[in-house]
């Protein structure tokens, strides 16, 4: 495998949005398709960039996904507390798929929250039917949190995500 994690240039930017994009869209995870709000967020990789750690897997010059990287509380973090950090908007494209390129991305934010001073725990949220995402995580030692788990939109009663952490 020569799969490298590394951080996302910006000439990568436009590449990694549409390849997240199409990967939550191909996958059915936006309740509201091409005119989901969420959308754009995951598109405006900039945006990211700005306020966390967009990383990139790369191999022989092909991005096959991406995550971003939340080092704490603050514009990117959905559920991190004051010693926590966040692994958001994880994305792997079609063709990247079963090669390793999601846990590369995963390992890589561990080792980023762990080289973190006073940082005990990373947590994300996750979609019920990401369950190739759920092996991933689970086999790297995070563990279910159905405490934490929250509805991103209270409006509508059938969308809750899922939560897991692991403690460093």
């Amino acid at each position: 495998m020569d799969i490298v994690t590394r951080p996302v240039e910006p000439y990568e930017y436009e590449e990694l949005g549409e390849l997240t994009a199409q990967a939550y869209l191909l996958d059915g995870l936006l309740d509201f398709g091409e005119s989901d709000a969420y959308l754009g967020r995951l598109r405006d990789v900039a945006g990211r960039a700005a306020a966390a750690e967009v990383l990139v897997a790369v191999e022989r010059g092909t991005v096959l996904g991406g995550v971003t990287f939340v080092p704490g509380p603050g514009p990117m973090a959905d559920i991190a507390g004051p010693d926590e950090a966040e692994i958001r908007m994880l994305a792997v494209a079609r063709a990247g798929r079963g090669r390793g390129a999601g846990e590369a991305l995963v390992r890589a934010c561990v080792d980023r929250a762990r080289a973190i001073e006073g940082c005990r725990r990373i947590v994300l949220s996750t979609q019920r039917t990401m369950r190739s995402a759920h092996r991933v995580y689970e086999r790297l030692g995070f563990t279910r949190t159905p405490e934490r788990d929250w509805n991103p939109l209270p409006d509508l009663d059938d969308i809750m995500l899922l939560t897991y952490e692991l403690t460093l």
